[in-house]
């Protein structure tokens, strides 16, 4: 390429100068104009929250001022239309290439494949690059060339394929494209980032976080030199910092994964040779939550339904409860559950809660609420700082029982015994709580159980100063058990009257019940794209045919009810027939064509309720399933009274 090239520079998640392939691409090539374009009207629902904003806005002044040492100026927009602010900067500079790095979210895919038709219909160079991810999604298949459905099959793949040491020093020097023309370009405080309102909660922010790319290098190397050795065991401690609070600087793109996966990997080798076990298990369980980072843009990648609907289709049936006080009180940390409380009033104060506090409180919102799982990933999504819609997107479909490999739907995990596992002290809950500080520890995490004369001493007066419990446990599981019940039904009278001929059709029990509309993305089936680079970015499609089937879980008991012995285990892994144009899901497509040996064949995911023979199931063989799955609820509520 010609020194003389002038390419635009497309920030986005980014914002870091080291191994940056995009920004290294263009500073090799030529001349530069970095430019980062805001577009609240495309983020629709998913418009950044307060303490997310806050950080993003931090990000960018720290590589603004890293850009200006380097040469160049970092040009801001902010527009209705990413495309018309793009064509805005070619025409201004008069550049003839566009560099971005990849994401993956169904929003961003659709908007960047249509940039590039654009782009390249005007004569533009577009080329993109992995500066997100260790291996691309495309890259990522089982043998039969399908996707990956659970997260340890696909980790297991990855770990055990070879890795490259690529890292894109940051350049040392750039040269900025000279403008002829107009850009409307904007200084940081005119996006509108923060408003006044905020800048008082924000300002606390600052005592305990330092965005930037800058920063985000001094962290990694913290946390590898002197807190990975013993994050075996600190990982679960749920106060204060036990884990690596690495996830803010890889959601905006300050820190590279491919530096985090190497530097922890040396860490291992070392530790290997040294026999330190405990830091080799600390590194393994820590590239483990690295591999569910990159998992969530895997299945958002090939499954880009998933921020709408859940992965086993099943869960459409089940009758969600609505219930907005419910889902206030949750949000506020008002359930008279102290874990969940204490775990809901510390998102609210700092954005942050602990990932196993972010299990627990989920759970409990839709295992004990029956809250729709949807309404839980938006209020994650508003408030947590490091707020990542894949992860999100993971996450809540893991707990809701939506993923082949996620939480059992019928799983009800109590917070009292959560909490004596994960807060022994109570600390945790007398820091989030002061209503609750001068609890005894032995009832800290069930004071509705403590003595009257206790709850005096301790100044708790419950439902005055602390809620009693929103809803006992044993009527919640009642009403878990009846809500799968009902799915049940639902599904095998949808299968039946479908083989009869009919055409009923049943729909998900929580569309309309939204607090509000999530963007519909809609992908198109012709997977070409016009760019012009070998790692280009791939695009789902949509697919007609039988294609294999993803089925839905049950419990254990009546899995092994159900399956011939020789099955029982690979019962995941069995494949069906589609039953409908509507059942499609998507794989990756190289729009290249890059992978002719992959299949081309998409997933379905099933929307009936049949035996493992293929037969619908009966009004008598669900009565045998309840009752089976009774006995299990009951045998497990014994053990949970029993504190096992």
């Amino acid at each position: 390429m010609s020194s003389s090239s002038k390419t635009i520079v497309w920030f986005r998640r980014d914002l870091r100068i080291d191994d940056n392939p995009a920004l290294a691409a263009a500073a090799r090539d030529g001349s530069v104009f970095p430019v980062y374009i805001w577009c609240p009207k495309e983020e629709e629902q998913f418009y950044p929250g307060r303490v997310s904003r806050w950080w993003l806005k931090q990000s960018l002044a720290h590589l603004e001022q890293s850009l200006k040492s380097l040469g160049a100026e970092f040009v801001l927009i902010k527009t209705h239309s990413t495309l018309s602010a793009l064509l805005d900067c070619i025409k201004a500079t008069g550049a003839t290439k566009l560099v971005f790095n990849h994401l993956y979210d169904p929003v961003s895919l659709v908007r960047d494949h249509n940039i590039k038709e654009k782009l390249a219909e005007a004569g533009i160079s577009v080329r993109s690059y992995n500066g997100d991810l260790l291996y691309e999604p495309w890259e990522i298949y089982d043998e039969k060339g399908q996707a990956f459905t659970t997260f340890d099959a696909y980790w297991d793949k990855c770990l055990n394929m070879q890795m490259e040491p690529i890292s894109f020093l940051p350049p040392w020097r750039l040269v900025q494209v000279a403008v002829t023309g107009t850009v409307e370009r904007c200084s940081i405080e005119d996006l509108g980032l923060e408003n006044e309102t905020e800048k008082a909660s924000n300002a606390l922010l600052g005592r305990a976080w330092s965005p930037g790319w800058g920063s985000a290098d001094k962290a990694i190397t913290e946390f590898v030199e002197h807190n990975l050795c013993d994050y075996s065991r600190s990982r679960l401690k749920v106060g204060g910092n036990s884990t690596s609070l690495l996830s803010p600087y890889l959601h905006f793109g300050e820190l590279s994964v491919r530096k985090v996966f190497q530097s922890a990997r040396m860490k291992q080798i070392l530790w290997r040779r040294e026999q330190n076990s405990q830091g080799e298990e600390s590194v393994t369980l820590f590239l483990k939550a690295v591999g569910l980072r990159e998992y969530s843009r895997y299945l958002t990648f090939n499954f880009p339904f998933t921020h709408e609907r859940p992965l086993l289709s099943n869960l459409k049936y089940l009758p969600w409860n609505a219930d907005v006080n419910r889902f206030k009180a949750w949000r506020q940390g008002r359930t008279g559950y102290p874990l969940v409380d204490a775990g809901m009033r510390e998102l609210w104060a700092t954005g942050w809660i602990h990932n196993r506090i972010r299990v627990i409180v989920s759970s409990f919102a839709v295992k004990f609420l029956l809250l729709p799982w949807r309404w839980g990933m938006k209020y994650f999504w508003d408030t947590l700082l490091d707020a990542d819609l894949e992860c999100d997107i993971l996450g809540w479909q893991y707990i809701s029982g939506s993923l082949p490999d996620g939480h059992e739907l019928e799983r009800l995990d109590s917070p009292q015994i959560q909490g004596s596992k994960f807060d022994p002290e109570g600390e945790y809950v007398r820091q989030w709580l002061p209503e609750l500080a001068r609890m005894p520890t032995e009832w800290i995490h069930h004071p509705w159980d403590a003595p009257h004369t206790v709850l005096k001493a301790a100044g708790v007066e419950l439902g005055l100063n602390y809620p009693k419990p929103i809803i006992d446990i044993d009527i919640a599981r009642e009403h878990l058990r009846e809500a799968i019940f009902k799915m049940w039904e639902m599904e095998a009278a949808a299968k039946a009257a479908t083989s009869d001929g009919m055409n009923e059709e049943v729909f998900d029990n929580s569309i309309g019940i939204e607090t509000s509309a999530i963007p519909k993305v809609i992908l198109k089936e012709n997977s070409s794209c016009p760019t012009y680079s070998s790692n280009d970015q791939r695009v789902p499609s949509f697919q007609n045919g039988n294609n294999g089937s993803l089925h839905r879980k049950r419990a254990k008991c009546v899995e092994e009810e159900r399956l011939p012995a020789d099955k029982s285990n690979n019962h995941n892994k069995q494949t069906g027939t589609s039953r409908g144009e509507e059942d499609l899901c998507s794989t990756a497509e190289s729009s290249a064509s890059k992978r002719q040996s992959i299949s081309r064949m998409s997933f379905s995911v099933p929307r009936s309720c049949s035996l493992s023979d293929g037969r619908p199931m009966q009004e008598c063989e669900l009565s045998d399933m309840k009752q089976s799955w009774q006995e299990k609820i009951d045998l497990e509520q014994t053990s949970s009274k029993n504190g096992n």
